[in-house]
């Protein structure tokens, strides 16, 4: 059940007025502190000695495969789960054993869990109500709400009234009226089309930043949580094994799980041949040797893996390829055009090099008509710069 179905009660000093943005004084001091937490079922273990400290006003997203315990963590922070060991402090506080309805949290289920009985109105007011609040502050709550919502004319609607998108910004309206501390969203825009779900992106960044709440939404949408969160936190089987902010997550994966699952990567492996004034060696069967800058962190083998985005491969005409002395052609590979989709923004090709081995490459399409396009079969060199090449154990 959502936590607004219940009577909200003090706790610790967790009242409704005190849902209010922290001090700035304090900005620097983690709202959510995630110590060693844990939940199992049955023998499975969903999360595993889980740490993370989230600022306030920050925009969060745990992203993840299936069953990697994204959606289990959201529900602990909720109270809908409890954890067998570690705990949640919320402003210094341990709430991982206060229920959900005496939380400063609210959460935004993927159904959006709408009353079909009652209007637009009734629907973002009933926790309100429930809460106790004076008439005239749920009413001044429920019209700011809906002026902010863009819900205007709609009040007196019911659910199935509604179109996809305005259902989900009556319980994002309701969730909000509540003025939690923390807002958690559980894959909300998932049911919405492409184009709804891009101008909801917008929506909640604005919202998020206009009221200095936090949010953190869990996703499996790789472009959905670039776009919306100031830091994303990777999960794997249980396990937290990257957080950073979206630039960092791209372009500095710190392993190759991470590189191939968030975007597009070309992953070459290899061996460390040599090492010289901040460059390495590679030596590879699949591209010779890949000349790449220098680890960003520890390596515990020579046994490595070279991970280059496509945007970062250029393609030239085999006759026109860059020199070996210039610097973006160090690295140079040669092939046949054997793929190509175009995807208007940009076109992706599949490059089969002379060893056998597949590339892909990412061009932005500049020309409007295909004046800068390759085409089936053409040979090209594909190649890139050391500071394209990220270097990881394999």
């Amino acid at each position: 059940m959502d936590a607004m179905l219940h009577r909200e009660t003090k706790r610790g000093g967790m009242t409704d007025d005190a849902r209010q943005a922290p001090d700035v004084a304090g900005a620097d001091i983690p709202l959510l502190q995630l110590d060693a937490l844990v939940k199992r079922f049955g023998r499975f273990t969903a999360v595993d000695r889980l740490a993370l400290d989230i600022k306030a006003g920050e925009f969060f997203a745990l992203l993840g495969p299936s069953g990697c315990g994204k959606t289990t963590l959201l529900r602990m922070l909720a109270g809908f789960e409890t954890p067998d060991a570690g705990r949640i402090l919320l402003d210094g506080q341990d709430i991982a054993g206060i229920p959900p309805h005496q939380r400063p949290v609210n959460m935004m289920f993927q159904n959006y869990a709408l009353f079909p009985h009652l209007s637009v109105q009734d629907n973002i007011a009933f926790g309100l109500k429930r809460a106790g609040l004076p008439r005239e502050e749920i009413k001044a709550r429920v019209t700011e709400m809906i002026a902010l919502l863009k819900l205007e004319s709609m009040e007196r609607r019911k659910p199935d009234q509604l179109s996809g998108g305005q259902r989900q910004r009556v319980a994002l309206a309701r969730a909000l009226a509540r003025r939690p501390r923390l807002l958690l969203l559980d894959e909300p825009l998932a049911a919405l089309d492409k184009k709804l779900r891009e101008n909801t992106q917008a929506e909640l960044m604005r919202l998020q930043r206009q009221l200095g709440m936090t949010f953190i939404v869990v996703t499996h949408d790789q472009e959905e949580a670039m776009m919306m969160a100031d830091r994303i936190g990777v999960m794997n089987a249980g396990h937290l094994v990257q957080v950073a902010t979206p630039r960092q997550l791209y372009e500095a994966p710190n392993s190759r799980w991470v590189a191939e699952f968030v975007g597009g990567v070309n992953i070459i492996d290899g061996k460390i041949a040599s090492r010289d004034a901040g460059r390495v060696t590679i030596a590879t069967p699949d591209a010779g040797g890949i000349i790449a800058a220098a680890p960003l962190q520890a390596l515990t083998t020579d046994q490595v893996c070279v991970a280059i985005r496509p945007e970062k491969v250029r393609l030239s005409a085999h006759e026109s390829a860059p020199d070996d002395d210039d610097a973006g052609g160090i690295n140079r590979l040669a092939g046949v055009i054997a793929g190509i989709s175009y995807l208007g923004g940009q076109t992706r090709y599949q490059i089969r090099l002379d060893s056998g081995a597949q590339l892909r490459a990412s061009v932005a399409n500049i020309a409007r008509l295909d004046l800068d396009a390759f085409d089936p079969a053409q040979r090209v060199v594909a190649w890139f710069a050391p500071d394209d090449c990220v270097v990881l154990d394999r």
